[in-house]
């Protein structure tokens, strides 16, 4: 049951259980990383979930699909090791957002698309899957205890037959152990101190070489994964170019007013997807939960133990692994397999790079001389 209405002719978006639920598949590929770099560097907690619940909405609504908006992991990832300051840290996702609108608005993704192979694309996913699951195995190792709590919440919802509410489940019990800690929140408007943190002195060369990382990872994971999982999910045709260009756009309007570097990803539309999500109303339904939570509990997600989070991680990560090895074909499994190893063990954007090159090749060697 729920409330469902239509908009651009038959896209429909529902608001019910179900979509709230999908809601929080994504949510989880988004707070650790957010915590983190909140914690780490001079970016505002509340201001990067008011815009990430900006664009959840903005593009939600645009696709009419329940689309991920996740941060650019990569870059991320450097500025959390200290490899990048912040200014340098946020030059990097204009730089890369830049790329993207260009790479997008010029049709060029489509064009790449005939020679990157399926095996590729599914692979990259596969990728996906594992880097989420070796994360959410150490979120989880941090405190035994929390994980342990959150697996048995899982097994009893999964008892009871509310498989997609599980996630739902176990991010409640991880709010309730954060407002104990914390003690109940008190609402505050978002501080401007993490707007403009940048200027000319931090485009650097580190900061070119993080937008050039991010971009392998962005090309292979948030558009192409991306455009096949929304139309494996939700019979959707999605363009990986529709999808780059609007990474771009996103990303050299909000980056400089506060943002944290995002894109779309095949992380987030799996999450959504594993528990409920079918319609944009997720989108909207969890937009608006980021803007809530940004100006009334901020300090509790800051204290939300990250140990939960990683069970639903798992079971993110669970869901896309399946989907990738599902729908690929059988004769494509051993590059399939190895592109999801490399993207595991060395980088996504490497992992894509490469198996580009292997699937180039086995299709020369196919044809014959």
């Amino acid at each position: 049951m729920g409330v469902s209405v239509s908009y651009r002719g038959e896209t429909r978006l529902t608001f019910s259980w179900s979509e709230l639920t999908g809601a929080v598949g994504d949510s989880v590929t988004v707070l650790p990383v957010v915590v983190a770099v909140a914690v780490l560097t001079e970016l505002s907690l509340p201001v990067m979930l008011v815009w990430f619940g900006v664009f959840q909405v903005v593009w939600g609504l645009y696709y009419g699909v329940p689309v991920s908006v996740e941060p650019m992991k990569a870059l991320a990832a450097l500025a959390i090791a200290g490899t990048l300051t912040a200014g340098e840290f946020l030059v990097a996702g204009l730089l890369a957002g830049a790329v993207l609108l260009a790479v997008g608005l010029t049709g060029t993704l489509s064009r790449v698309e005939a020679y990157v192979g399926a095996p590729v694309i599914r692979g990259v996913q596969l990728g996906v899957a594992l880097v989420l699951l070796k994360t959410g195995v150490q979120l989880g190792a941090a405190d035994p205890r929390l994980a342990a709590a959150g697996v048995a919440v899982t097994a009893g919802a999964l008892a009871l037959g509310a498989r997609r509410s599980t996630g739902l489940v176990v991010l409640l019990a991880g709010a309730g152990v954060a407002v104990w800690t914390t003690g109940l929140p008190v609402p505050s408007l978002p501080s401007l101190e993490g707007v403009m943190l940048f200027g000319t002195a931090d485009l650097t060369a580190d900061a070119a070489g993080g937008a050039l990382a991010q971009l392998g990872m962005t090309v292979g994971n948030a558009a192409l994964a991306t455009s096949l999982l929304l139309a494996d999910y939700f019979d959707r045709d999605v363009s990986a170019d529709e999808l780059s260009a609007s990474m771009g756009a996103m990303n050299l309007a909000a980056v400089p007013l506060g943002a944290l570097p995002m894109c779309h990803g095949s992380g987030g539309v799996a999450g959504k997807y594993a528990f409920g999500a079918r319609t944009a109303g997720a989108n909207v339904i969890l937009g608006v939960g980021y803007v809530a939570v940004a100006l009334l509990a901020a300090e509790a997600v800051a204290a939300y133990p990250m140990a939960v989070l990683g069970v639903v991680l798992g079971l993110v990560a669970l869901q896309l692994g399946r989907t990738s090895l599902q729908r690929a074909d059988a004769s494509g499994y051993p590059l399939v397999v190895a592109v999801g190893v490399v993207g595991l063990l060395i980088n996504l954007g490497v992992a894509f790079v490469g198996g580009v090159a292997v699937h180039l090749a086995r299709r020369r060697l196919a044809r014959g001389p």
